[in-house]
């Protein structure tokens, strides 16, 4: 009974390491492939510009913050204890404008990020569809994923070519 085990265990391992050794397998790098992509590019430059005023006052909300903070430190021990209170409550407030207003920022940004990878998502698998085709591939893996991969399997430059036409 042990005999037949090991012999069918080794059976298997023999048929699908037989298996693996037939699958094409490609390796592509997503992330860089989409935000290098040309679209990524126009789209990366119209968020900049698009919230370059809240990015703006962001910094100078935080800049205030700072300046009353370092006048805190500085001249706080030759001020009475209600004008010390007051601009402590002041910096206060500015740290929690500034918490308020970054967090809004990044969301918004988040938000947009998210809308432009799902609406580049059909695109991105046509492309990825293409090269299997072309590749004559049965697999392609995330870079993600693999600890190492041959130059000629990474496939990330040509699925960039397939994104900017």
């Amino acid at each position: 009974m042990f005999r037949f085990s090991v012999i069918a265990a080794l059976m298997a391992l023999f048929l699908s390491t037989h298996a693996v050794a037939e699958t094409k397998i490609g390796v592509v790098d997503l992330r860089q492939a989409l935000f290098s992509s040309q679209d990524a590019q126009a789209f990366s430059e119209k968020l900049q510009q698009d919230f370059a005023g809240e990015e703006a006052r962001v910094r100078e909300t935080q800049e205030q913050a700072r300046k009353l903070k370092d006048r805190l430190e500085k001249d706080g021990a030759m001020m009475n204890e209600s004008e010390r209170n007051q601009l402590a409550a002041q910096f206060q407030e500015k740290v929690k404008e500034f918490n308020f207003l970054k967090q809004k920022l990044d969301s918004t940004v988040a938000n947009r990020k998210q809308a432009f990878l799902e609406e580049a998502r059909p695109e991105v698998d046509a492309a990825v569809k293409e090269l299997m085709e072309e590749n004559d591939l049965d697999i392609i893996l995330p870079s993600e994923a693999v600890v190492y991969v041959k130059p000629d399997m990474n496939l990330t430059a040509q699925l960039l070519e397939k994104l900017d036409r």
